[in-house]
């Protein structure tokens, strides 16, 4: 069944049925990380999110280009063209190259992504391998007299471009105009003619370790322009989806539609599409605001509060656990940190790949007192509405519940209903969603062997009568975490 794809365009603010501008072709480019620290909670969550899009519309049909990048230069430490480049910091404090910072970070990204489940991009570009490209866009730009050149570094003229096509802020809904009318002229000592213009190459300082040779000076593009330069590259001007965190919109999205409209006559693609934030007391979590922690230490179990010196986790955290917190609520809302919400999550997680592995050893009845098929358009129908994760996290808990009361013998499936609820979880559980039983190992196939070896010497017990044995193992096997429940056909176990 053709499916009726709903996605929310912040361009629009509202839902819009996705039509992609090439058929059964989708383009894609989602805002990267910049490398420069271990990746936390608030990456893991546009990462999460796009993947799961990346997935759907894979499943759907659609042959995806997915372009995420990688920002190893170009973005200070404040956004408003000041300060020094986040890495070329980090080099200096380290006495490392920063080429070495990225790769080294690039590396551990990577190596927290894969931990959580989370696809390759089809193409993932870095900004500093793309000078040429973005030196280009910024001619481009100053060719159609939307830019300006002041002591060797190129700004965009808003002001100019506003006058022409009255489309700055038209993405954040900020109203430019305002900003114009009550901004004073900068006197010449100032670099930009207005302080909301932003750089599209700066001008190196002589101790900048990072820099480039340009038609207006050795330097380095600005942090807008890779998006763009490398969006256009890759996908063509303009493609369908454009994604990022919320925090993205101002100044850097904004921003991006910005030189495209100055450099092309038209916005890099048709649809916008944004995460919330993750936020910890209320506050996002960020590398700016220093309240972050990052996934390894969610994975450890460890992370001191630099502002009393307190443990913020109560134990370690696995990837799939992570994932799940972050799928049960919708992606354009927040999610606020809270050990007992991981703990939740966890039972959650837990819950359903337990649901999973009963299904395998349901006994199938002649009839079904249940009805199961309306499972998967439910899940389809969650979907389709703008990626409504926690929804479809709801259907499937339904149909755990079916799943243990047939394990209990209070409900009867055939074999065709069981099979149907294996491809439905199959397909939304481990496709889509992209969760994983972390419980299986390479060893499972020996673990599974051994644990029925022990429960057929119990059940010999059992049947001889000898009650201490029998009870024995099955205290022992609680004390490892093991719980033996025993039924009509026989024990069964899970981890608890």
């Amino acid at each position: 069944m053709e499916q009726q794809f709903l996605i929310y365009n912040t361009l629009s603010r509202q839902k819009e049925l996705f039509t992609p501008l090439t058929p059964g072709r989708v383009g894609m480019y989602v805002c990267g990380p910049t490398v420069y620290g271990d990746a936390h909670l608030g990456h893991a969550r546009p990462a999460i999110t796009f993947d799961i899009l990346f997935r759907y519309l894979q499943h759907l049909g659609y042959k995806v280009r997915y372009v995420r990048n990688i920002t190893d230069v170009g973005h200070l430490e404040h956004d408003a063209d000041e300060g020094e480049d986040k890495i070329a910091k980090k080099a200096r404090l380290e006495q490392l190259e920063p080429m070495e910072v990225a790769q080294y970070y690039t590396n551990r990204y990577h190596a927290a992504m894969d931990r959580l489940n989370v696809l390759r991009p089809s193409i993932e570009p870095h900004a500093s391998g793309h000078i040429i490209e973005q030196i280009e866009l910024v001619q481009k730009i100053l060719d159609a007299g939307l830019a300006y050149v002041s002591n060797g570094s190129v700004y965009f003229d808003i002001r100019k471009y506003q006058e022409n096509t009255h489309k700055y802020g038209k993405l954040s809904g900020r109203v430019i105009d305002e900003m114009l009318a009550t901004t004073r002229e900068l006197d010449g000592q100032e670099e930009k003619r207005f302080a909301g213009d932003f750089a599209l190459w700066k001008k190196a300082s002589p101790e900048h370790i990072m820099r480039w040779p340009s038609p207006w000076s050795d330097g380095f593009p600005g942090w807008h322009a890779e998006c763009t330069a490398m969006g256009a590259k890759y996908l063509g001007s303009p493609f369908d989806i454009h994604g990022g965190g919320m925090d993205l919109v101002f100044p850097h999205h904004e921003s991006e539609i910005a030189q495209c409209v100055a450099s092309t006559g038209h916005g890099p693609c048709k649809y916008w599409m944004h995460n919330n934030m993750i936020t910890i007391e209320g506050q996002k979590m960020g590398k700016s605001l220093g309240n972050f922690i990052t996934l390894d230490e969610f994975f450890n179990g460890s992370h001191i509060n630099p502002k009393n010196g307190e443990e913020m986790l109560a134990q370690p955290y696995g990837p799939m656990t992570i994932r799940f917190f972050i799928l049960q609520a919708h992606y354009r809302s927040t999610v606020d940190f809270s050990n007992e919400a991981l703990q939740a999550a966890e039972k959650g997680y837990n819950r359903l790949m337990q649901a999973f592995k009963t299904l395998g050893s349901l006994q199938p009845s002649k009839s079904s007192s249940v009805d199961v098929k309306g499972y998967r358009q439910l899940c389809y129908d969650a979907m389709n509405d703008d990626m409504n994760t926690p929804i479809v996290i709801s259907h499937l808990f339904d149909a755990a519940r079916v799943i243990n009361t047939v394990n209990d013998h209070k409900a009867t499936l055939t074999q065709e209903d069981i099979d149907e609820l294996k491809s439905v979880f199959q397909t939304f559980v481990f496709d889509i969603m992209g969760l994983r039983d972390e419980a299986a190992t390479d060893n499972s196939a020996l673990i599974d062997g051994l644990m029925q070896m022990i429960l057929d010497v119990r059940a010999t017990a059992k049947a001889n009568k000898d009650w201490t044995t029998s009870d024995k193992i099955r205290d022992s096997l609680s004390a490892l975490g093991i719980a033996v429940k025993d039924g009509k056909d026989g024990a069964t176990w899970e981890l608890k």
